[in-house]
């Protein structure tokens, strides 16, 4: 059953609430809200070049920054070198548009696909495939809100992914949740491990923070 709902504001303060009370700069005006297809996010992207999610029809812009990219694709560097070394699937970066269900798409901002669940080959190249990832990660951006989050979270474990890691940069925190509400808290003094998702992978918290801060160039 599709966690997406039916529109059902009649105000802009009711269509903010059901987003999660995102910023109002991140939701596009057209389409109309509540009228907004698959089809538009693929031609803006590939007209403007800008990444928007689908929820309940309406076009809401993605919250990322120049910070959030550059830790973005540090992990992928790391668990692309894993995943590449054990031949057990895909990464995917920001712009991996997928289906969680229909009328919902979701773009997450690091997510790793199984073997299993990899979308058919024979699929056209350019639509958003239907794929619900094994491992979902999403680095928090100041736009970001704390009920975005938590209704992105009841989408992802609804649609069966099976480990989402929320990866906040300042307090240098990661929260892994392996359920719903089951999760922990990770600082940087752990390690980040793969679980059962990728199991033997392991990172240093610290690491990855220190060289996500690194700037300038080096002696």
């Amino acid at each position: 059953m599709s966690i997406a709902t039916t529109p059902r504001f009649e105000t802009v303060a009711d269509l903010l609430r059901q987003l999660g009370d995102v910023p109002a700069a991140r939701v596009r005006m057209t389409p109309t809200p509540g009228a907004a297809t698959e089809e538009d996010v693929i031609k803006i992207h590939d007209r403007e070049g800008r990444l928007f999610e689908l929820v309940d029809g309406v076009l809401v812009e993605k919250g990322m920054g120049y910070d959030e990219s550059k830790m973005a694709a540090l992990l992928i560097i790391y668990l692309g070198n894993f995943i590449l070394q054990h031949d057990v699937g895909d990464i995917l970066g920001a712009d991996g548009m997928m289906r969680l269900f229909p009328g919902l798409v979701r773009i997450p901002d690091v997510a790793f696909v199984s073997c299993a669940r990899s979308p058919s080959p024979d699929r056209k190249r350019g639509e958003i495939p239907d794929v619900v990832p094994d491992l979902v990660v999403e680095i928090l951006s100041k736009s970001n809100t704390r009920k975005e989050m938590e209704r992105k979270l009841d989408e992802y474990f609804e649609a069966g992914v099976r480990l989402v890691w929320y990866v906040d940069p300042e307090p240098s925190t990661v929260c892994v949740y392996t359920a719903r509400h089951d999760f922990q808290t990770l600082t940087a003094e752990d390690h980040l491990d793969g679980g059962d998702v990728l199991p033997g992978f392991s990172l240093a918290i610290a690491d990855w923070f220190t060289r996500a801060e690194r700037s300038g160039p080096r002696n």
